[in-house]
């Protein structure tokens, strides 16, 4: 069976795309900062193989783990690296936010991110895998107040350009899956109404169709209509 880890799984699109897996028969190694909200979240995943670890994806014993719990099943087929951290809400203009906030942003959505692949990239070698980098608009486009969440996805996004020519064997894939109705969106919009936007689990089965096609590296945008 195919084997995933996915990171921020306990909720949002990471939850969503675990589900669409799990359905289709993949064993997963889970991880999310919070334990509680990860193994319930685990628990409603069809499958009994499932790997559960919570903790930080900047911490550097956290990745070993996660290495660990892949190693024991084998190897690796895809790896999700969804989870992300606005850094302050409301979002503060660049000029204001303050270099220790920065310095997180860019370790959640950049450094650990690259570091998991490094961690596992003679599984993903062997197993021809794919490396899906979930990144957004504000990498490409200038959104006042994103100034540290977007520079971050901007590096990831080019990283991941580097990152297919060096590594003709792994597969990688820069998704943007536009604007979403989670925690993270409503913390960049703090009391707004954000309805309008569609639910993780619509926009799912979309990024799990490119996973299983054989489209080759580089930057997707998905667009999925609202669902109330």
């Amino acid at each position: 069976m195919p084997v995933a880890l996915i990171t921020g799984a306990s909720r949002g699109l990471g939850l969503a795309l675990a589900g669409e897996l799990a359905d289709r028969g993949w064993t997963l190694v889970l991880d999310a900062r919070n334990d509680t909200d990860l193994r319930a979240a685990t628990a409603t995943l069809t499958g009994v193989d499932h790997v559960a670890i919570a903790g930080d994806v900047s911490d550097p014993g956290h990745r070993l783990a996660l290495r660990s719990a892949v190693q024991a099943l084998g190897g690796v087929d895809l790896l999700a690296n969804n989870a992300s951290t606005l850094g302050a809400s409301p979002l503060p203009r660049f000029a204001d936010l303050e270099s220790a906030v920065f310095s997180h942003v860019l370790e959640v959505n950049l450094v650990a991110p690259l570091a998991l692949v490094r961690d596992l990239l003679p599984s993903l070698r062997e197993r021809h895998g794919t490396v899906l980098n979930i990144t957004s608009d504000a990498a490409v486009e200038v959104y006042e107040g994103w100034g540290g969440y977007a520079s971050a996805k901007a590096g990831l996004e080019h990283a991941g350009r580097i990152l297919a020519v060096e590594e003709p064997d792994v597969r990688v894939l820069t998704v943007d899956p536009g604007d979403m109705r989670t925690a993270m969106h409503q913390a960049a919009f703090p009391g707004e109404d954000i309805s309008d936007r569609p639910l993780p689990t619509t926009v799912a089965p979309a990024l799990v169709s490119l996973l299983l096609d054989d489209d080759a590296s580089g930057r997707h945008q998905l667009s999925v209509e609202v669902v109330a």
